[in-house]
């Protein structure tokens, strides 16, 4: 598995918990923040075991929703629900999201 995987998943423990003080607020952004992060995870994982096409077409999606987390934590910020998006977690995210658009160009 890459090395990347860990990162994904230590970054499903911090939003998860974030998208737990979010859902007092509103239910719908931390689902969408649970739901892009698993899939993250998940597209990482499918891409080490594709190939060609379906390999860099997983690391993409997962790229896609790496931006879409992080995109989503400005979100919650900006309408208040949470104080301040840690500035480790973000900076996580941005290791993952450049380690997936190389992948995905491979």
């Amino acid at each position: 598995m890459l090395r990347i995987y860990s990162v994904a998943l230590d970054c499903c423990g911090a939003v998860g918990r974030v998208a737990d003080r979010v859902s007092r607020r509103d239910v719908s952004l931390a689902d969408q923040l649970r739901r892009a992060m698993a899939s993250v995870v998940l597209n990482i994982s499918e891409g080490s075991g594709s190939q060609g096409r379906n390999r860099n077409a997983r690391y993409f999606n997962a790229l896609g929703s790496a931006r879409e987390v992080g995109a989503a934590l400005q979100v919650a910020r900006a309408f208040g629900y949470i104080e301040h998006v840690d500035a480790a977690l973000l900076a996580k995210l941005d290791h993952l999201g450049g380690a997936l658009y190389r992948l995905s160009r491979r």
